[in-house]
């Protein structure tokens, strides 16, 4: 079991540390690297994903649990923000929208292999538009709508389903070109994470200790009302395990610092809470394992 861990999670952490060790020496302008993989090569890999599934009542289930996994944590943070005092627009949103690309994708097909990568692409989208319109509007006060409707990846996501909807057979050629485009997202997504990590200060492990706590907490607790409520295949169980304990989303960082809603917080909270993945993920991957 040891080795099977290991195994799934070195590719990982392998390819974070190059970007950490980029991001540490060369110092490099990640923005228009990160720009690109957001308007093209996620898109494509979103299509080629989606078009291969086949909606039916069977997506039911795991549409209704990536909800619970984002909206739960949600609504568990207005009690305790109130106990702890926090400012509930800084603390929340790092709760409910998690590590669904950088590190959920890689992480569910190096377990499960490729069979599971449609699954993968499902949970990411619903975190993806939730992020873009609940998660904006939780921020700003604007017509989150607006920035929704510009994001290549909700474009991509919408054309995707709407083809399948209509059983519109998408030209394989096609297809096979945009899972070639895709095929940078993940990469790019992990290189992009290390590179993250070297921002951490000392300053900010103490809210970042904080963050990561929260974040496990309201992720167990919204893992055992889908154990309980939503009947799910064996493997889909193992990815919702993993996926409600997920560290926070880099976008999180962003979309704060636009907001200006307490920027170096969530920052910490985001960068160390990934960084502790190196011991928290071996814990939860073995959890997963053991009940498939």
């Amino acid at each position: 079991m040891l080795n099977q861990v290991v195994g799934i999670l070195f590719p990982i952490f392998f390819i974070a540390f190059i970007g950490f060790a980029i991001g540490r020496w060369l110092k490099p302008d990640l923005s228009a690297m990160n720009r690109l993989n957001m308007d093209v090569f996620c898109p494509a890999l979103v299509f080629s994903s989606l078009v291969a599934i086949p909606l039916d009542i069977s997506q039911v289930p795991l549409f209704s649990a990536a909800l619970v996994a984002v909206l739960l944590p949600g609504l568990l943070m207005i009690p305790i923000s109130k106990v702890l005092k926090l400012n509930y627009r800084t603390w929340a949103p790092p709760n409910m929208f998690r590590n669904s690309g950088n590190l959920a994708i890689p992480l569910f097909t190096y377990t499960f292999g490729d069979v599971a990568l449609a699954a993968a692409i499902l949970l990411f989208v619903v975190s993806t538009v939730l992020h873009a319109s609940l998660g904006l509007s939780i921020l700003s006060k604007g017509n989150p709508f607006r920035q929704l409707v510009k994001m290549p990846v909700f474009l991509a996501s919408v054309l995707a389903l709407a083809l399948d909807i209509a059983h519109v057979d998408v030209w394989q050629p096609l297809i096979d070109g945009t899972a070639l485009l895709g095929q940078a997202a993940v990469p790019i997504m992990l290189i992009s994470l290390g590179a993250q990590m070297c921002n951490i200060r000392v300053s900010g492990i103490k809210a970042g200790l904080m963050g990561t706590g929260l974040s496990l907490l309201t992720g167990a607790v919204s893992l055992l009302v889908i154990w309980l409520f939503i009947p799910l295949p064996s493997m889909q169980i193992q990815m919702m395990v993993l996926f409600t304990m997920l560290p926070p989303a880099v976008m999180n960082y962003m979309f704060a610092e636009r907001f200006n809603i307490e920027p170096a917080s969530v920052a910490s909270v985001v960068l160390v809470s990934n960084l502790l993945t190196v011991v928290t993920l071996p814990l939860v991957l073995l959890l997963a394992l053991r009940l498939g």
